[in-house]
């Protein structure tokens, strides 16, 4: 790896390589000066980008957006094979799919709390069931309060209504921290009565990764299921 984003913070190391654009615009010039074999953009990539690119003879590839934990797989299957690291991306997958299957069988029977999850602000939006976060949700033995719309964007007042017997908000900085104090306003949301609010990293539930996903998961079902994870 010679270049990434300034959003890619995870491992460490990734914190210090050259630094080409963000995840939707890209630094066209400073991408061909490296002269890499391969380009990775996403699905929210400038596509006039894109096309640039590949007419300037790059080979790019774009990930499809992951909706769920197996269009995820794929995608690291389809990059272990452009890298040539087919079956360490097999090994990988599988070791993620046991642990998962493990958080299944300890939390698939336990009592299933309503979650609201948050994940921007002004404004407020969330996750539909379309969203590998909401299968995340469903595997760590909880339940989207969102899952039935069509949008993500939700009002405070559907909050409230449903009421929820968590609250998590994605890191956003310091507007996290801001939007945490403004939900403890609501002392009748379940969530806030029982100090059940949280604020989770954006890099591990946010990233459609097999490994972020099992570290988002495991730490999902540490914030559902307290106690339990330390029998």
């Amino acid at each position: 790896l010679i270049a990434n984003t300034i959003y890619c913070q995870r491992p460490p190391e990734a914190r210090k390589k050259l630094k080409i654009g963000t995840v939707i615009t890209v630094d066209i010039e400073r991408i061909l000066n490296l002269k890499p074999d391969l380009v990775l953009a996403t699905s929210l990539t400038d596509p006039k980008q894109v096309e640039k690119l590949r007419k300037l003879g790059v080979r790019v590839w774009r990930f499809p957006q992951a909706k769920n934990f197996s269009q995820i797989c794929d995608n690291f299957l389809q990059l272990g094979k452009m890298v040539g690291k087919e079956k360490r991306a097999h090994n990988i997958l599988a070791k993620v799919k046991q642990q998962i299957q493990k958080v299944k069988t300890r939390f698939g029977n336990l009592p299933k709390p309503r979650v609201f999850i948050q994940v921007g602000a002004n404004p407020l939006f969330t996750v539909t069931k379309d969203s590998f976060i909401n299968e995340l949700i469903e595997l760590a033995g909880g339940v989207n309060i969102a899952r039935g719309v069509k949008s993500g964007f939700y009002s405070r007042e559907q909050v409230i209504k449903q009421n929820p017997d968590i609250i998590l908000i994605v890191t956003m900085g310091i507007v996290g921290e801001q939007e945490k104090k403004i939900w403890q306003k609501f002392k009748n949301i379940n969530a806030i009565r029982n100090n059940r609010i949280y604020i989770i990293d954006s890099n591990k539930v946010c990233s459609p990764t097999p490994l972020s996903f099992v570290e988002a998961l495991q730490e999902l079902t540490r914030i559902f299921h307290p106690g339990i994870n330390d029998e």
